[in-house]
């Protein structure tokens, strides 16, 4: 299972990091724009909504003329890059809140500048979208490999291969986004990464499977196999089990967005 879901999927994967790696390489080439990147992320943390007052404070004055357009930008960069949505909760107000899209809290990993604070929800992201079209779980080898070749690592200056595959194998291990163990039978011992607790807690296959789509402008039905795992998931339905009948349940994305709760 994991080889052809791997093969079915490794031209979205691949496709997801490059419109991924454009989104958010505008913010990083802007730098005035890139300072709303903490203050938002706090905000979401915190679960508090946020002003456009709140938002120009931290930009220079001769930016905010341009800001009501650029903010858009910012918005697109939060919904693809972090599947977080910003929407407006009062007109004609000014104040904003933000949702998760794919339920991920980040909460104990975002520190450093606002590069560093990108690029490890980028990370979570790529990792636990890769697990899953890897069939669930990855070894140490495949990963330290796609990682190395990774869009998004590879055009930053700032940030190595050393300190990214830190973050993923101590941060990450440690706040049970991920789980690191040995691969069952291994002789000599090799090693795995899965899905960890909290990654199971915040976020689901669908959710991700959800926003892999958007990043790639298509449909989670676009890939079959990933989808009706992840149905299966949503359901509670015994893995394998709709590959044995004519058809997937057409089941609405609208499930899980976060307006539904």
């Amino acid at each position: 299972m994991a080889s052809s879901q791997s093969q079915s999927c490794e031209g979205s994967s691949s496709s997801q990091d490059a419109h991924c790696t454009h989104i958010l390489q505008n913010v990083l080439l802007n730098a005035k724009l890139c300072k709303l990147v903490p203050l938002l992320l706090h905000k979401y943390q915190k679960k508090e909504q946020v002003t456009m007052k709140e938002m120009l404070h931290v930009l220079p004055q001769d930016y905010h003329k341009d800001f009501p357009l650029n903010f858009w930008e910012i918005c697109e960069s939060m919904y693809l890059g972090f599947g977080i949505k910003v929407r407006k909760v009062n007109y004609p107000g000014d104040t904003y809140e933000l949702l998760s899209i794919l339920g991920l809290t980040y909460s104990g990993i975002l520190d450093g500048n606002s590069e560093r604070i990108i690029l490890k929800i980028d990370i979570i992201i790529f990792i636990l979208s890769l697990i899953f079209i890897e069939g669930n779980r990855i070894s140490q080898e495949d990963l330290t490999e796609k990682v190395k070749r990774w869009d998004m690592l590879a055009q930053s200056e700032r940030i190595h291969f050393e300190e990214a595959w830190k973050f993923i194998t101590e941060d990450l291990v440690r706040e049970e986004y991920l789980m690191y163990r040995q691969i069952p039978n291994s002789d000599p011992a090799r090693y795995e990464f899965l899905w960890g607790p909290r990654t199971h807690a915040e976020t689901s296959k669908m959710k991700l499977l959800v926003h892999m789509a958007h990043l790639n402008g298509t449909e989670p039905k676009s890939y079959p196999e990933l989808y009706e795992e992840a149905v299966e998931a949503e359901l509670g339905i015994q893995p394998g089990f709709l590959r044995n009948r004519e058809c997937c349940p057409n089941v609405s994305v609208n499930l899980f967005s976060p307006e539904k709760k």
